[in-house]
């Protein structure tokens, strides 16, 4: 099942939605914002209980 989180894009600072399979592994993907069209680095960390922590990053940040 997939978790609707809210994140603000690291460029516009518009709030986003994105979706993200908490059952997975922790994983880093480029997903490009739904307003300004600039690539985000979503890392997504999971935790042993299963918790998920997702984190927004301008491309050039990583």
């Amino acid at each position: 099942m997939l978790d609707a989180v809210l994140i603000d894009c690291p460029y516009c600072g518009e709030p986003i939605e994105i979706l993200v399979e908490p059952a997975e592994e922790s994983h880093r993907y480029i997903e490009d914002c739904q307003v300004c069209c600039r690539p985000i680095t979503v890392s997504v960390q999971v935790d042993m209980d299963g918790s998920v922590t997702v984190g927004a990053g301008a491309q050039d940040d990583v």
